[in-house]
């Protein structure tokens, strides 16, 4: 019995020791990154982080970048990404130190990496012991993950706060409780800079090929400055940062029987705050238009925030309100009475796909949107992978479809984020599959194009075209530098960090 304890007793010795080595390793590589950026919040925090590693890297700072969610990305100083490996596709905040090793292997200016953490005191471990940022971003306050960091907004918003930086700076572009946000970061010794929307122009806004919001832009901008960028610098690398794959984006389709539509996918706004205003940003700028439908997509791990998707429908106003998923009553139940005789129930969680997109598609008139809400698992799924199979619409375009100042009050960009809850669903997204080709025909670097003269003077073509930088991997802009090998056989442990290049 005393041989045991004394092999109990080395063991954990053993384990002390390794992990003190391990945090003293972690911490001499965070001492080799003089400028960390964590960015946290509810909506935005990807499109956010991607703006903030382009303006640095705009200013001639090595930056290096991650996002997470859905399709984690390890974003290197050259712009080019690659997915974060994950084991069994789960996701764990250890995997930073991971990233942290990589990313301070390149010996860079500063690391930009978004919050990956919900559990309140896991954003503090996240902020404490994992990236100890020096700026830190908290970009806005949303109804969403209540179960984990509410139940009321002002609760989220405090734990939101954990994630601010010890006697360090935040910065953030949140009105409705920026003096919550102050108090918790007096108590820190942080100091809050707000970073007002009403500074980005119009024009400013109209420079990006992508839809964005001024928040996000401001945010990036601040963020720029604090490190010493000059604004027109970080505007020009943010307009050369490619945008996250899950961005706001408009599609045009043609249906088999000749009708034409456009979809909007918001399924990553799946709070109704930025629901709304996405869809209303969409509706100012002409890249929908009225008659608008609408496609609620529902899951069982959702209830709430199904019948919080069927409440909005009288601020949308639709023409009709295609429910799918299950169980789609969660969603038509909450739709006030005097429009539900616009929904129509196509939902079910055996209900075959062929059946309930047929019928949404003859339901539609010849020229109208459609804009699907809630959230993207399930048959939300399903309906991207039909509607990505019609023929794109490639009439004139009446109605303008590029980015504008919007005209609304507006929110950051959402972004999908993880499912915490018991996983009904498996996902049918693979995070490393490679772009859709569109993506990068889009925003691959390419040539210089003359600048278009008119009689105002020399104008860049819509959308900018940059020049193509000189790097010297011979790989495409988006490829994975180590391209995933097949599951191995057994079910052995890992013996890397996770985050590390997958061998």
């Amino acid at each position: 019995m005393l041989f045991l304890y004394t092999v109990l007793v080395v063991c954990e010795a053993v384990l002390l020791i390794a992990g003190l080595v391990e945090q003293r390793r972690h911490y001499v590589n965070l001492d080799h990154i003089p400028t960390r950026v964590l960015v946290n919040g509810i909506r935005g925090k990807s499109s956010i982080t991607r703006l903030c590693a382009g303006a640095l890297r705009g200013g001639g700072l090595t930056t290096v970048a991650k996002t997470t969610g859905t399709a984690a990305r390890f974003i290197h100083p050259d712009a080019t990404e690659e997915p974060v490996y994950r084991k069994f596709g789960i996701a764990n905040v250890v995997e930073q130190i991971g990233i942290v090793r990589r990313a301070a292997a390149y010996h860079p200016d500063a690391l930009v990496i978004e919050c990956m953490a919900v559990m309140p005191a896991l954003q503090e471990i996240n902020q404490s012991k994992l990236i100890r940022s020096t700026i830190g971003v908290l970009c806005n306050v949303r109804e969403d993950h209540l179960a984990e960091m509410g139940p009321t907004l002002d609760d989220v918003a405090r734990s939101l706060c954990r994630s601010m930086p010890q006697d360090g700076i935040c910065v953030t572009a949140e009105q409705d409780r920026f003096d919550i946000l102050q108090e918790e970061a007096d108590a820190r010794n942080c100091e809050l800079v707000y970073a007002d929307p009403e500074t980005v122009s119009d024009e400013e806004l109209r420079g990006f090929s992508w839809f964005t919001f001024k928040e996000n832009v401001a945010i990036a901008l601040k963020v720029a400055e604090l490190v010493g960028v000059e604004r027109e610098t970080a505007l020009r690398g943010m307009y050369d940062a490619p945008p996250d794959p899950g961005v706001l984006s408009v599609e045009r389709y043609l249906t088999p029987d000749g009708k034409k539509v456009r979809f909007a996918n918001v399924f990553a706004a799946n709070d109704p705050e930025s629901t709304l205003m996405n869809i209303n940003q969409l509706l100012d700028l002409g890249a929908v238009h009225r008659p608008l439908n609408v496609v609620i997509n529902c899951r069982p791990d959702r209830v709430e925030r199904n019948g919080q998707m069927g409440e909005i429908i009288p601020e949308l106003d639709p023409e009709r309100v295609f429910v799918i998923g299950h169980p789609a009553k969660s969603a038509i139940d909450a739709i006030p009475a005097q429009y539900r005789d616009r929904a129509v129930d196509l939902g079910g969680d055996r209900r075959d796909p062929e059946d309930f997109m047929a019928q949404l598609l003859g339901r539609l008139g010849p020229d109208s949107s459609l804009v699907a809400i809630g959230n993207i698992h399930g048959q939300g799924e399903i309906l991207l992978e039909h509607l990505a199979e019609l023929p794109a619409d490639d009439s004139p375009d009446d109605a303008p479809t590029r980015p504008g100042p919007p005209q609304r009050d507006t929110a950051p960009v959402p972004h999908p984020e993880h499912a915490e809850t018991m996983q009904l669903y498996a996902p049918r997204l693979d995070p490393y599959q490679p772009y859709p080709e569109a993506y990068e025909t889009r925003y691959a670097p390419q040539a210089q194009a003359p600048a278009r003269a008119t009689a105002d003077g020399p104008h860049e073509p819509w959308p900018p075209v940059r020049p193509t930088p000189q790097l010297p991997q011979q790989r495409g802009a988006f490829e994975p530098r180590v391209r995933p090998s097949a599951p191995p056989a057994d079910d052995s442990p890992q013996w890397q960090n996770p985050g590390e290049q997958h061998r």
